[in-house]
């Protein structure tokens, strides 16, 4: 039996040899994964993939600068509108995308227009000469009724599975990683990740880059041991008290047109150095 994280999950194309040899600038452009929700810091803000991927990033240059336009709750119309805009104008050498999430998850959405929108902003990054990092929808399989949007999602990733063939852009196949089918990944909401699952997307991202955070382990098997597996009636206890306090909420956002994200601005709006300048006096 082949073991999925041995498979190559990037596809041709992925090198994109224009790209400086070393990062000092990244934008983060998506909704509330690229945000960072529910990964907490000490501080009581949200971190996320982005930010640990930027605390990397920036150990390898010193004038490292960073952004994260992303917010939660944002559609492809805004992510490859106001973001993209934004993101273009700072010219960084990199930019993550993760986008569509909310979009797929509504049972109208033409997948292939959706799919033709993310395209035309993926294009626009590369014609810029900016290293592009997508990520892909993850499997929900393992989550009751969110896995009933499983085949939708899985259509979506193939889209941008062939957006990244075309452009020369690399690819995050968040649903090949066996690491976030584990609900050890995930929040209390099923819809975010934790710390560990930011911790996992964030090694990925800096392995594609040639930068690894250690080795493969790091997010191809980061636990020693399988999920506990709780008894029928805890289970059941547990997916009620679950739609309860998170499934019911959120489709009730969604069924009045409401997110989470109404009003709120992204929480690093500027490309500016990730460190504060050092104290010289």
């Amino acid at each position: 039996m082949v073991d999925v994280t041995d498979l190559e999950m990037n596809p041709p194309g992925g090198a994109q040899a224009e790209s400086p040899a070393v990062i000092r600038s990244y934008v983060a452009i998506g909704d509330s994964l690229t945000e960072g929700l529910d990964d907490v810091g000490p501080d009581g803000e949200y971190l996320g993939f982005a930010d640990r991927l930027a605390a990397h990033l920036g150990s390898f240059a010193p004038d490292f600068r960073y952004a994260n336009l992303a917010v939660r709750g944002r559609r492809v119309r805004h992510i490859f509108g106001e973001q993209l805009d934004q993101t273009l104008a700072a010219a960084p050498d990199l930019v993550t995308v993760h986008a569509g999430g909310n979009d797929v998850l509504r049972p109208g959405t033409d997948l292939d227009a959706l799919a033709a929108e993310v395209e035309a902003g993926i294009t626009r990054l590369r014609a810029a000469g900016i290293r592009v990092v997508m990520l892909s929808g993850h499997d929900t399989g393992w989550v009751p009724v969110l896995r009933i949007y499983r085949g939708r999602i899985a259509v979506f990733s193939m889209h941008l599975r062939a957006i990244a063939e075309r452009s020369g852009c690399d690819i995050v196949d968040l649903w090949s990683m066996g690491a976030l089918n584990d609900p050890r990944a995930w929040s209390v909401d099923r819809l975010h990740f934790n710390a560990d699952g930011h911790r996992i997307v964030a090694a990925r991202i800096a392995e594609i880059l040639g930068l690894p955070m250690g080795p493969r382990d790091v997010w191809a098997r980061p636990w020693d041991t399988p999920p506990a597996r709780l008894p029928r009636i805890l289970r059941r206890r547990e997916n009620r008290k679950w739609a309860r306090e998170h499934l019911v909420p959120w489709l009730s956002r969604r069924a009045l047109g409401r997110s989470s994200g109404d009003g709120r601005l992204p929480k690093r709006p500027d490309l500016l150095p990730l460190l504060p300048p050092a104290d010289t006096d």
